[in-house]
């Protein structure tokens, strides 16, 4: 006992700013939840109530919140609760359960190398085939690997052609139609992908004009490729324009917004020929001439030539969700479609099996729907209670906390607070003027809460023009008030439903 009052006794003096004067006035509510049964006293340190805190947040738009006991399943606290409202990248962390349960914590990803035709002393005489086994993480350096391989296994000369397949899963030319072109967040997805299907675009002024270059870097490897270019235009606005142009991504850039150098990750929207360029160019490093890559719709057949694998699927999800990649959750979201087979043509077909997946596995309400694996579309939906039974409901069916990030808990200057005796782990969400937190907490009792809150304004956001989505006006003041917002419930809740 002595120890849990020290602690609640710090966590009062850290957390005071919660105290404000609003608590001048009667609460919306009680601040003191009814017991648990068989529970002893009831808590004696009052807080601000969840709806005070909400409302001194002053967010326009939405705000569903809900927390849940996971030891007992009582729901502590809630507020439009049911309203189904964008997760934004929340959703990752429901990607995480289903690909966990299709594909399972140990399973890798492999990209091949093979043969269609016949090998006689060194000599392919036929097709080499690049074959995509839906890798999300697969980089240059890898490729440098598989061309490694390949040299090892004894391939010297293809004579046919070099065909890239990446129908292991379906492709689309973006994440979502409703993101500006250039956003590197939004790329093209296939069965075949290469550095997060992106292309790295550097510019440095030279004399009166711009050298400029598109590469595929990685750790050990900066090839530049040819199936993305970018010209410098004498214009202000727009900053970037795209088209497909022969195949090629044809990029422009106004060169008023260049400054004197400076680079940025771009979308592919080409992947196999991107990945399939980027092999080309390291298999003549290993003295593998192949012709120029061509797409092919028909998978392989008989064993590989050479393989690359990826990371354990634990590694690969855990790393998704500390850096809400989207195009791993979609790649991975699609594996996972595949793997229970149902048949999906897209990403919105496979998010729909995703969505049954959650109602069927987590009995979640009709007001959930999905339209994508990463929540980067702001037409999908999710309410904080199924959002907090699904996280109950998982705790003990898999590793999912272990692979989410920690949320340090902040005092009112942003500044985090070091040795909090409050722990979360959970999974952000970030659109324009949505904001989401979800996951787990442990209060200082040692009790574990799973957790949800959910902030958006979808007026504010469907009425933005393209243009302005990228950084939309008012849209940083709107987040940062969300976050606050978390920040408080966050710690409310680590200490207010504890018994002394």
């Amino acid at each position: 006992m002595t120890k849990a009052f020290s602690r609640r006794m710090f966590l009062g003096a850290a957390l005071g700013f919660v105290a404000t004067a609003a608590q001048a006035s009667p609460p919306s509510r009680s601040l003191r939840p009814v017991a648990r049964p068989g529970s002893t006293k009831p808590i004696v340190k009052t807080f601000p109530s969840a709806e005070q805190l909400v409302r001194e947040a002053k967010i326009s738009g939405q705000v569903g919140y809900a927390v849940m006991d996971v030891g007992t399943g009582q729901m502590q606290e809630e507020g439009q609760a049911d309203v189904g409202l964008p997760p934004a990248s929340v959703a990752k962390a429901v990607t995480a359960l289903y690909a966990l349960d299709a594909l399972g914590e140990e399973h890798r990803f492999a990209t091949t190398v093979h043969a269609n035709g016949t090998v006689s002393d060194g000599v392919l005489s036929g097709d080499l085939i690049l074959a995509g086994g839906g890798d999300p993480t697969l980089g240059t350096d890898e490729l440098a690997d598989l061309a490694a391989a390949l040299e090892a296994a004894g391939i010297r000369e293809v004579t046919g052609d070099f065909l890239v397949w990446g129908g292991y899963l379906p492709f689309a030319d973006r994440i979502d139609v409703e993101q500006p072109a250039h956003v590197a967040y939004s790329p093209a997805i296939s069965g075949l992908n290469l550095n997060f299907n992106r292309v790295y675009f550097q510019w440095v002024r030279a004399g009166d004009g711009y050298e400029v270059s598109m590469d595929a870097r990685s750790g050990r490897h900066r090839p530049d490729v040819a199936v993305a270019r970018m010209s410098v235009e004498d214009r202000s606005t727009p900053v970037y324009t795209y088209v497909d142009e022969d195949g090629i991504d044809t990029w422009t850039v106004a060169r008023g917004a260049l400054g004197k150098e400076g680079a940025r990750w771009l979308p592919v929207r080409k992947p196999e020929i991107y990945a399939g360029e980027v092999f080309q160019i390291l298999a003549r490093s290993h003295g593998i001439v192949l012709k120029a890559p061509k797409v092919t719709r028909d998978a392989p057949e008989g064993a590989a030539l050479a393989e690359v694998t990826s990371a354990p699927l634990t590694e690969i999800l855990r790393d998704m969700l500390e850096y809400s990649t989207n195009l791993t959750a979609e790649v991975v979201g699609l594996a996972a479609t595949k793997a229970l087979g149902v048949e999906a043509d897209g990403l919105v077909a496979s998010a729909q099996a995703m969505t049954q997946w959650l109602r069927d596995e987590y009995g979640v309400s009709p007001d959930v729907s999905l339209v994508d694996h990463s929540g980067l579309g702001g037409q999908s939906r999710m309410t904080a209670a199924d959002m907090v039974l699904t996280l109950r409901a998982a705790r003990t069916a898999g590793p999912l906390r272990s692979l989410l990030k920690p949320i340090p808990l902040r005092n009112e200057k942003r500044q985090i607070i070091d040795d909090h005796p409050v722990e979360v782990d959970a999974k952000t969400g970030t659109l324009n003027f949505v904001s989401a937190l979800a996951g787990y907490s442990t209060a200082i009792d040692g009790s574990e809460l799973a957790f949800a809150i959910f902030t958006a304004d979808t007026e504010r956001r469907d009425a933005l023009t393209m243009a302005q989505r990228e950084r939309p006006e008012g849209g940083r003041a709107w987040i940062a008030r969300s976050r606050k917002l978390q920040q408080r419930l966050l710690q409310r809740w680590g200490q207010a439903f504890v018994n002394s």
